[in-house]
């Protein structure tokens, strides 16, 4: 059996599109509860109360409320309670969050038609994963040699693996649309420097005793709203938001395994960067004139994401190491989003508010580009096509999420505002859920990870206080957000053949969780 390395460069044929994985675009599309202080503080509850800047982004129709311009900024801290610092990540990290400002038209007699633009970092990635476990003898090198040697089909059939890492065409060349054609780049320095002797023609992998893991993300997704929005009589309210997306998303992370005698860590380097825009709309009406209830209605398109992801990933058992780097562009659609909300106020002293959204994630669509071409005025485009095996991927993977928002705000006197509220969002991952790693898939092709997580639901407890003094506003919240995961370091193999036993390849899932704190300051101002 192979026990060292050979210091080698590897770089993967480049292919004319590509797509990313299931997992990966997870972290894309999922948003936290992010704004102005008010905002939080009452759990974002004010999709139909409206009169705060953040509904852009939720209802847009809540700007309609406004009766003057104002000013918003905020800024804070994140800090992640259960985490150790790893690389250059930090469990703690300042943070900006906020920036915009509405601008009021009076055009009637309880009418206005008001202007809008608002900053606010919709995801925020920072973020430090760590877990450990033993392995009992499997291990991600036997993955990949479990995907080379291992039959899928019945006992005396035909060899029938579950990948090959060069498939070629009838003449010869090679063939990365070949259905074999699943291996990723982690199988390809296993298999040059671990689990492949040339000379023999022979497969070869080494079982490990156990694991450790730790990856630091950073970044975030930045979102500028441009909203429309107006005030018909004081009874009907509408909204249209026109909002560009800003990916900044990047991680560094190492895997290590104790094998027979040696040690074998893999560090992985990505990046993900890019744009995505969305059109939001909603409405808010009161339907009793003489009472203050009001119901909201609110819808988002898809947001059309175009991306382009990098990594830069190496193996190494402490003396000599090989590398692997990809970079490639692509295409994410994310779910339409369904919101209904709900708000009543008494008086002015207590305002009481109550949001639901809904977006199948499962209808995620991950697409690679097919081709490119400039218009007569010089403009370039990409056309691009569904990846339907990650899509099926997605959806047997990925679930509609419920996103329940309450909040209340009581004003003891009219200077004062004290909030509370609370957010309870269902799982995006399914319980059986797994990393793929067979796919006949560009996405499964470029990976240079096989780690997953389940993510479960997320429960968000906030509150708040506010002081006015004159056109000046101070507001304060703090947020908790706690979720709770499994984590496996890979997929795992088992063969229903009982003469195949000896390829089984079984990890066992490890408890994770992701608890922050937030505490956020909004300076505001109306005029």
């Amino acid at each position: 059996m192979k026990k060292y390395l050979f210091t080698a460069a590897l770089l993967l044929a480049a292919m004319a599109g590509a797509a990313q994985e299931t997992y990966e675009n997870a972290k894309i599309v999922g948003e936290d509860l992010n704004g102005t202080a008010r905002y939080v503080g009452m759990g974002g509850a004010m999709d139909a109360l409206g009169a705060d800047i953040s509904t852009t982004g939720t209802n847009p129709a809540g700007i309609g409320l406004f009766r003057r311009s104002a000013a918003n900024v905020s800024f804070g801290l994140v800090s992640q309670q259960d985490g150790e610092k790893f690389a250059d990540g930090k469990t703690t990290n300042m943070s900006f969050d906020q920036a915009g400002f509405v601008w009021a038209v009076r055009t009637g007699n309880n009418n206005f038609l008001n202007f809008a633009f608002n900053y606010h970092k919709s995801r925020n990635f920072d973020y430090i994963l760590s877990a450990a476990d033993r392995l009992n003898g499997a291990s991600q090198n036997k993955l990949t040699y479990v995907k080379q040697a291992a039959p899928r089909n019945k006992p005396g059939e035909p060899y029938d693996p579950l990948c090959l890492l060069f498939p070629t065409n009838s003449e010869g060349v090679p063939d990365h649309t070949h259905p074999y054609a699943s291996c990723n780049q982690l199988d390809y320095m296993y298999a040059d420097n671990l689990n492949y002797d040339g000379d023999e023609n022979m497969w070869y992998y080494d079982p490990a005793s156990a694991y450790t893991f730790n990856r630091a993300h950073k970044g975030y997704i930045g979102e500028y709203d441009f909203t429309l929005a107006g005030n018909h009589h004081d009874r009907i309210y509408w909204g249209l938001t026109v909002g560009i997306h800003d990916v900044n998303y990047k991680h560094y992370g190492e895997y290590s395994e104790q094998l027979d005698g040696f040690g074998l860590t893999v560090a992985d380097d990505r990046k993900i960067d890019g744009t995505g825009v969305d059109i939001k709309a909603g409405i808010i009406f009161r339907p009793v004139e003489a009472s203050p209830f009001r119901i909201g209605l609110s819808v988002a398109t898809p947001t059309w994401y175009d991306l382009n992801t990098t990594n830069y990933t190496t193996i190494s058992d402490g003396s000599t190491s090989a590398s692997s780097s990809e970079s490639y562009d692509f295409k994410l659609y994310t779910p339409w989003k369904f919101g209904l909300s709900l708000g009543h106020t008494v008086g002015n002293f207590l305002a009481l508010g109550a949001s639901y959204e809904f977006a199948d994630y499962g209808s995620l669509d991950t697409r690679y580009e097919t081709g490119e071409y400039w218009n007569n005025w010089g403009d370039h485009y990409t056309s691009s096509a569904s990846d339907d095996v990650m899509n099926r991927h997605t959806e047997q993977t990925l679930r509609g999420v419920s996103t329940l928002k309450l909040g209340a705000e009581y004003r003891p006197i009219p200077e004062l505002a004290l909030r509370v509220g609370y957010n309870y969002v269902s799982p995006m991952y399914e319980k059986d859920g797994f990393k793929d790693g067979t796919l006949q898939t560009f996405g499964s092709y470029y990976s240079s990870a096989t780690d997953y997580t389940n993510w479960e639901s997320t429960n968000r407890f906030t509150c708040g206080l506010g002081y006015n003094i004159g056109q000046l506003s101070l507001d304060f919240a703090y947020q908790y957000s706690a979720q709770n995961g499994k984590f496996s370091p890979f997929m795992s193999y088992e063969n229903e053949y009982e003469e195949f036993k000896d390829y089984n390849n079984v990890c066992n899932a490890v408890d994770v969780s992701n608890k922050r704190h937030q505490v956020l300051f909004t300076l505001g101002y109306k005029f």
